[in-house]
């Protein structure tokens, strides 16, 4: 649903939604570090650390989104958050909203991120398995 015109090859949703019950058509495998996702999201407005943890928790919704399953025992998936503290929002209501529409743009972001790496991933030497753009 994020996709933007045919950035992810104009092929609508993979109908792979993958649930507890049924991960076959997912790429899980459920050995430790073989899953894993890292991401970083930077802004240029001054946050605290706290802040900072907020939009990274929110970010994370990003992953969840994107990624089936997200967060799961065996993996390592997690989000780093980090701010130049170029932009000084003094109002401390002003600073709150900042921080939830910041958290919702990151995750958002964040999810079409996932997806336009999955669809541009090429394979390197050694790999058999298809890529994205390979599979029926």
């Amino acid at each position: 649903p994020y996709e933007i015109g045919d950035e992810f090859g104009g092929l609508g949703s993979s109908g792979l939604h993958a649930s507890a019950e049924d991960w076959g058509p997912s790429k899980f495998r459920p050995q430790p570090r073989e899953n894993t996702t890292i991401a970083c999201i930077a802004t240029d407005v001054a946050l605290t650390r706290v802040e900072l943890q907020r939009v990274a928790i929110m970010a994370q919704d990003g992953m969840a989104r994107a990624i089936r399953p997200a967060h799961a025992p065996f993996d390592g998936d997690t989000l780093f958050s980090l701010s130049t503290g170029k932009k000084v929002i003094e109002n401390p209501a002003l600073r709150q909203v900042a921080v939830a529409q910041l958290g919702n743009v990151a995750a958002d972001v964040l999810a079409r991120a996932v997806a336009r790496g999955v669809y541009h991933a090429t394979n390197y030497d050694g790999v058999t398995g298809k890529t994205w753009r390979e599979m029926p």
